[in-house]
Order: C-alpha cells, then sequence, then structure tokens
C-alpha cells in the first residue's frame, strides 16, 4: 500500500489524513505534540464562518494598522522592531491588493464547499463537537463599518453567499442577549460554530481506529526526497528512526515555511498571534445571559462562539510580533472588557486567556498543491480561516496527490473516494 507522511496534527493535518485514507492511503501523521490539536487549533474564536471570507488584502487595512501601531489594546498591532521576514511579507501583502477581489470570492466559494464535507466527517465518524447550527450575526455600531460590509456583501454574493441585512431592532431580536446601540448587521443563516479541539481529537481517535499510525510527541529531524521516495529521520525521547514513504503533505502551520525551505519551496507564511478567552458559564445567570448566536463585531475584530452550555469563547486581534506565544495583558483585557459591554450579565471572573499563531499567506489564500519536487505536498497557510477552510482543502490536496503518478506506482489498484465530493482546482 502506498504510504504517505502528513507532518502537523491540527485541523488542517488531521483533516488532510482523513482525506487520504478515504482515498485508500497507508497515512502517518507526525506531531511534536503529545495530542492533536495543541496549537493554533486550541482554542480559535470557533466560527465556521463563509461570511468572514473577505481577505485583508486592502489599503484601508495598511491605513489603520499604521494608525494602531502605538495604541495599545488595537485590534491590530505591529511590532516596529526590524526584521526581513515581517516587512518583506508586508511588501507582499500590499503587492497582492489587485487580487483582493478575485481571491475573496475564491475564499468564499472554497468556505461553502467546506461547511458540508466537513459536517460529513463529522457524522461519518461519529463524534461531537459542540456544534451551534444558528447562523453568524455581523454587528455594527457606525455606518461606514456597515456600508464596507454591503459592498462585502455583494463580493460574497459572487461566491455563492447568501446573508441579509437586519435591523438594529432585528439585531436585537436575533440575539436577545446582546446590549448596546447598533446601525445595524448582517446575518447568515447558512454558517455556524462548533469546538475545533474537540473536532480534531475527534478526527484524530477516529482515523487511528481506522488504521492511521500517529507518531505524536515526535520530532521530524530530517526530511530526505529523491526520486524514488520520501526518507523521515524522526525522534522520540532517546528513540531514533528513519521511515520510508511514498510522499509527503507538509501542513505545520507556522513551521511550514521551515520545512518548505529544507524542501527546496518557499512557502511565506508569517505567524500572525490571535487571542481568545475562554468565559466559564459557572452560574446560571451568565449561561442566561450569554449569547447562543455567533458573532463578528467587525469593527473591533472580535468573534463569539458558543460552546455548549457552560463555556463561552471570544477571540480576536491580529499582531505581528514574529514566533511569540507569549500572552499579553493588553491584548486579553480588551477581549474581557468587550464581554462586559456587550453582555453585562456575564461574570467574566473565570475567563482562561490563550494565543496562539495563525499561519498567514500575504494574499491570505492558503498553500494547497504540490510542491517543486514531485512527492511533497503542502495544505497550510490558511491564515485565520483554518478552522473554517481546513475540509475543502484537505480535499484539494488528497486528490492531487491521488492524480501524481509520481506516487502512485504502476500497478496500483485505481480507486475513487467513497462517499466524498471530489473539489476540484487549487490554490
Amino acid at each position: 500500500m502506498t504510504r504517505i507522511a502528513v507532518i502537523g496534527a491540527g485541523i488542517t493535518g488531521v483533516t488532510t489524513a482523513s482525506s487520504l485514507m478515504d482515498r485508500g492511503y497507508d497515512v502517518t501523521l507526525f506531531d511534536r505534540n503529545r495530542y492533536a490539536a495543541m496549537q493554533t487549533s486550541f482554542a480559535n474564536g470557533g466560527q465556521l464562518s463563509a461570511s468572514n471570507a473577505e481577505t485583508w488584502n486592502r489599503w484601508s487595512t495598511v491605513f489603520k494598522g499604521m494608525k494602531w501601531m502605538m495604541t495599545r489594546g488595537a485590534p491590530l498591532l505591529v511590532n516596529p522592531k526590524p526584521s526581513w521576514h515581517k516587512y518583506s511579507w508586508m511588501a507582499e501583502f500590499i503587492a497582492a491588493i489587485p487580487q483582493y477581489r478575485a481571491n475573496t470570492v475564491e475564499t468564499t466559494r472554497m468556505a461553502i464547499a467546506a461547511r458540508g464535507l466537513l459536517r460529513e466527517k463529522a457524522d461519518r465518524h461519529g463524534f461531537d463537537f459542540d456544534c451551534e447550527d444558528r447562523g453568524i450575526l455581523h454587528i455594527y455600531t457606525n455606518r461606514s463599518e456597515f456600508d464596507h460590509a454591503t459592498r462585502v456583501t455583494k463580493l460574497l454574493a459572487e461566491g455563492g453567499l447568501q446573508r441579509r441585512a437586519v435591523t438594529p431592532d432585528e439585531v436585537r431580536e436575533i440575539e436577545p442577549a446582546l446590549r448596546g446601540e447598533f446601525y445595524g448587521g448582517y446575518y447568515t443563516e447558512s454558517d455556524f460554530t462548533g469546538d475545533i479541539h474537540r473536532y480534531t481529537t475527534g478526527l484524530a481517535r477516529s482515523i487511528e481506529r481506522a488504521g492511521a499510525v500517529l507518531r505524536f510527541g515526535t520530532d521530524v529531524d530530517v526530511l530526505k526526497v529523491d526520486r524514488d521516495a520520501v526518507r523521515i529521520t524522526w525522534s522520540r525521547n532517546t528513540e531514533s528512526q528513519i521511515e520510508t514513504f511514498d510522499a509527503v503533505v507538509v501542513c505545520a502551520g507556522v513551521e511550514s515555511r521551515a520545512i518548505a525551505a529544507q524542501l527546496g519551496d518557499r512557502v511565506n507564511v508569517y505567524p500572525v498571534k490571535g487571542y481568545s478567552i475562554t468565559v466559564r458559564l459557572d452560574d446560571e445567570e451568565s449561561q442566561s445571559a450569554a449569547p447562543w448566536i455567533s458573532l463578528l463585531d467587525d469593527e473591533a475584530k472580535v468573534v463569539t462562539s458558543r460552546l455548549g452550555k457552560d463555556r463561552f469563547r471570544i477571540a480576536g486581534t491580529a499582531e505581528f510580533n514574529g514566533y511569540n506565544l507569549d500572552i499579553r495583558d493588553d491584548r486579553i483585557r480588551p477581549l474581557v472588557k468587550w464581554c462586559e459591554r456587550f453582555f453585562p450579565g456575564v461574570s467574566t471572573e473565570h475567563s482562561i486567556p490563550w494565543a496562539g499563531l495563525r499561519p498567514m499567506m500575504p494574499n491570505m489564500m492558503p498553500k494547497v498543491g504540490q510542491g517543486v519536487r514531485d512527492r511533497v505536498f503542502y495544505n497550510t497557510g490558511h491564515g485565520h480561516l483554518g478552522w473554517t477552510l481546513s475540509a475543502v482543502t484537505a480535499e484539494m490536496v488528497a486528490q492531487k496527490v491521488l492524480m501524481s503518478k509520481a506516487v502512485n506506482r504502476p500497478g496500483r489498484a485505481s480507486f475513487e473516494p467513497s462517499g466524498i465530493v471530489a473539489v476540484q482546482g487549487a490554490v
């Protein structure tokens, strides 16, 4: 049987492993952590949001970033310390502004396809992930942000997404727990939310039962690719071993750039840090005062999800500060204050802070497909939409592997994935 190595056991790596197994491959999944989803896929905002498919490549984003550089607690923060990677990445970000429209439309299409694929995996593998199928409500406190959302809605519609404008009264009707004054909102009934960590770990356990080898707590020390095979030298504690595979798929998040460089590829992901708090709803008053509808405050760049009866996730901000996972009080405090402003009845006494590094490409589009070498593939660089897009990009890269003549040796039985919708194209 053809053997495929997948590096990285976040949401992207685990869904990729699952899609490869659906096509009959023997999969080994590597991760340096002892468990799946322990880094960027641990505590994100929870939204599966085609309605948030707009890419960031706009001049207004650049100007806001410059304005916010000296403002503590701003939604976007850039450490001005010189860094070639950071400033060259930003130059490429600006160069991608002309692709803003096309990339937003394409991201919308992928996000819509991903929603069905993600549900199908959960149903077929039989695990729960605190899914709340109640839609996502974007809220606006001023006209300028609402007017921009109106323009974005037209782009989302080109990609096949329907969302509707709602009045301030309708905002409060959709989510009665919400307090404050609003100019209006946009509501997307087809979007939903869920716990990314529960989903990833549930799927990882299922594919292990189905035969996947999970090499967790393992360091991938050396990757060598030649005409006939991929050789991976890995170590765990004092054990070291070399294994041979027919191909490798790199799904390593912010580490993908360094791994790609070893393999002769340039995958220019930058680690854009995001923060979240998980508010424990330990009393009935807080449970009643917290929203069930998922929210997105476009001005504050804050998203929320209700994760079951007793957890309320609030996430947001973007920080350009290199490979830094420090949890800063001045970044967490605005999330707490946001909760107290719009949901004053929720106790924030027990709020668990978290930070993760989003692997972001300059054009905001994931790197999906083959590298310069026949046996090397990538599924990485999803930025803030890894949870939203993972299921569809997993199908895309698995289909690329299936079509590779170098990977699929002569005489190997041909097959098509059973019960899975194949997604054509690559990014």
